[in-house]
Order: structure tokens, then C-alpha cells, then sequence
């Protein structure tokens, strides 16, 4: 089996179950970023919904990814995770399935994600909740962002793919 090269060579589950290929978002410019409804970062998803909004027609999307890996800070199941992405920070861009971003089980767009871009001190692994990936319209990789880094501080970066 051959690796992908962009990010649509790669599948994942909505939060539904419903398997969905990444294909579907060629052309777009992407932020995929693993999140977490009980995080000190959680807020971060008001300001992924803002850019989501404001740039979604002009072909952009954030994709989150639950992960339960940091602290344990997404207990939820799918319909937990979307009961609480809609009515506290009414999320409208794609959520998908609870994955893991670290370790032996990790979902495969994670290991291409973090292989393509590392982090601090060219570490691979995701350090914590709201890492963020921001995809090109080819589907590469083109930058990585600690969760510190709120999503209003990569707009610049998103317009200029755009």
C-alpha cells in the first residue's frame, strides 16, 4: 500500500460514523486541529468557528478532531461532542470521530501530518489539545501551531493561501 502524499489520501469517520475522504476538501485551504471539550484551550473553538465562518465561502475549512489522549479532557461520546460543540460554541464546521494523535494507535492523517510538519525542536508528537495544521489548497502541509497559538493569530497566514 502506497503513503499518501497530501492530506486527501487519507479517510476518517464524522462524528456520525459516516466515513468521509479527505478528497472531498481538494482545492480548499484546511485548518485540522485535535480538540477537546475540557481543555483550558476549549475557548480556542469560538475562534475556529469565526474563521471557519468568515472564510468558508472563499474555500476554507477547520476539521476538528476530538481526542481523549491529553488529560483525558474529551470523556464524551459523538453525541456528547456534538451536543457541546453546537450548543456552547455553535460549531458548524466538520467534526470527525474521536481519534488518537500520538502513539501506536494513532489515526493515519497524524502520523502524515505531524511526519510533514514537526514542532518545537523538530519533535513529531502532538503536545497537547488544539495542536493545528494548516493545509494549502494542494494539500500539503504548510504549517504547524501549538495550542498556545490562538486561530485569529493564524488568519494572516490562512488569507494568504486563500
Amino acid at each position: 500500500m502506497s503513503i499518501p502524499k497530501t492530506v486527501y489520501g487519507f479517510e476518517a469517520q464524522t462524528l456520525t460514523g459516516e466515513p468521509v475522504s479527505l478528497e472531498a476538501y481538494r482545492g480548499q485551504v484546511l485548518l485540522i486541529v485535535n480538540t477537546a471539550s475540557k481543555c483550558g484551550f476549549t475557548p480556542q473553538y469560538e475562534g475556529l468557528e469565526k474563521i471557519h465562518r468568515r472564510h468558508k465561502d472563499f474555500g476554507f475549512s477547520v476539521l476538528g478532531f476530538p481526542c481523549n489522549q491529553f488529560g483525558a479532557q474529551e470523556p464524551g461520546d459523538p453525541a456528547e461532542i456534538a451536543s457541546f460543540c453546537s450548543l456552547t460554541y455553535d460549531v458548524t464546521f466538520p467534526m470527525f470521530a474521536k481519534i488518537e494523535v500520538n502513539g501506536a494507535k494513532a489515526h493515519p492523517l497524524y502520523v502524515h501530518l505531524t511526519r510533514q510538519k514537526r514542532g518545537l525542536l523538530g519533535s513529531k508528537g502532538i503536545k497537547w489539545n488544539f495542536t493545528k495544521f494548516l493545509i494549502d489548497r494542494e494539500g500539503r502541509v504548510v504549517g504547524r501551531y501549538g495550542p498556545t497559538t490562538k486561530p485569529e493569530a493564524i488568519a494572516s497566514a490562512i488569507e494568504a493561501l486563500l
